[in-house]
């Protein structure tokens, strides 16, 4: 049976065969590619690897051979650089902007670099895009627009005030997002992700995500821990869904000339102590050790909201998106890949 992606490509007439992604050494941007490259697709790559890793490219080129590796330009290079910007763009059909500074404490520490990289970085896509005549721009946006909103589920028009830098500067985004469409006639679509996770997620560092971190290690036997009371929740998102939601923005015919905002998740609510326990028991098929392991408790992190969780009514029923996979079979994949990196 064909995947999702596949029947996806195959449904759409006239599909672009250019795309360039920003960012594409990434978690994120990295398994766009990989899922592009598989389904024929010509890709431009930009990356300054400030966050991303030439391994991630190293890992796409390995699982898609060398014929569909062919179809992959990359260019070493910053998108706060606009001449980087406007030569990457030349002669692409679609943008998909995964590039930028992630993690809300990050922004914390260092609020003008997450200004420079997700602002004025974003700003020269869309300008380029722009210049350049691409014809449509999806962006990655996030939950964390949702700020102090304490409306669940958080539904795309109902949005509070930010409660970090990172979360102002993706506010900003869908802001220039709505004013480029306006002014310009573009087509623009902002995908609000929510807590992404899968393979190529970076485990390491001091701003490294929940769930690759718990789950690198654990498989080194190590203590986990948990900021708060473990009773805060979150709506975790397999990465596929995050790919599935680009390429599924890209390639939707029928949508008018704009601006698009949607929420891209799975619409579970999972505490950190269900994810926890999860996250062990998958982690357990490799070290039998970790089974009773309990997660040491630490101060809440400031900036953190309390509890997420996603409404994808719109984005189901505009871009037919549906979740590919459940969080536990999710979870084991991600600790199957990590394992298997981790030997």
């Amino acid at each position: 049976m064909p995947s999702p992606l596949v029947r996806i490509f195959k449904s759409v007439k006239n599909a672009p065969e250019r795309w360039l992604v920003s960012g594409v050494a990434g978690f994120i941007g990295s398994n766009i590619l990989e899922a592009l490259l598989e389904n024929k697709q010509k890709v431009i790559g930009i990356d300054n690897f400030a966050t991303g890793h030439r391994s991630n490219l190293e890992d796409v080129k390995n699982k898609v051979g060398d014929k569909a590796w062919a179809n992959f330009d990359f260019i070493e290079g910053d998108i706060c650089n606009q001449e980087i910007c406007l030569e990457a763009s030349k002669d692409v059909d679609v943008i998909l902007h995964q590039a930028a500074l992630g993690s809300v404490p990050r922004s914390i520490e260092d609020p003008l670099a997450s200004n420079k990289a997700n602002v004025e970085g974003t700003l020269n896509i869309f300008f380029a895009a722009r210049q350049n005549k691409v014809s449509r721009v999806v962006y990655a946006s996030s939950s964390s627009v949702y700020g102090d909103s304490e409306v669940l589920p958080k539904v795309e028009n109902q949005t509070g005030l930010p409660l970090s830098p990172y979360a102002v500067t993706k506010a900003a985004n869908e802001l220039y997002g709505r004013v480029f469409a306006d002014l310009y006639g573009m087509t623009l679509i902002g995908l609000r992700y929510f807590n992404v996770f899968g393979p190529r997620q970076d485990p390491e560092g001091p701003y490294a995500a929940v769930i690759p971190r718990w789950i690198n290690l654990l498989l080194s036997g190590k203590e986990c821990e948990i900021y708060g009371d473990g009773k805060t929740s979150r709506d975790f998102c397999f990465v596929e869904n995050a790919v599935q939601a680009n390429v599924l923005a890209a390639l939707k015919n029928d949508l008018n000339q704009g601006h698009y905002v949607f929420n891209v998740a799975c619409s579970k609510q999972t505490t950190l102590l269900e994810l926890y326990a999860i996250i062990r028991e998958a982690v357990s098929r490799y070290r039998t050790d970790i089974k009773g392991a309990e997660p040491l408790f630490c101060d809440f992190r400031r900036g953190d909201i309390r509890h997420s969780l996603a409404s994808i009514d719109l984005i189901s029923q505009i871009l037919s998106y549906q979740p590919l996979s459940d969080l536990n079979s999710a979870i084991q994949k991600t600790v199957d890949w990590f394992a298997a990196k981790h030997q």
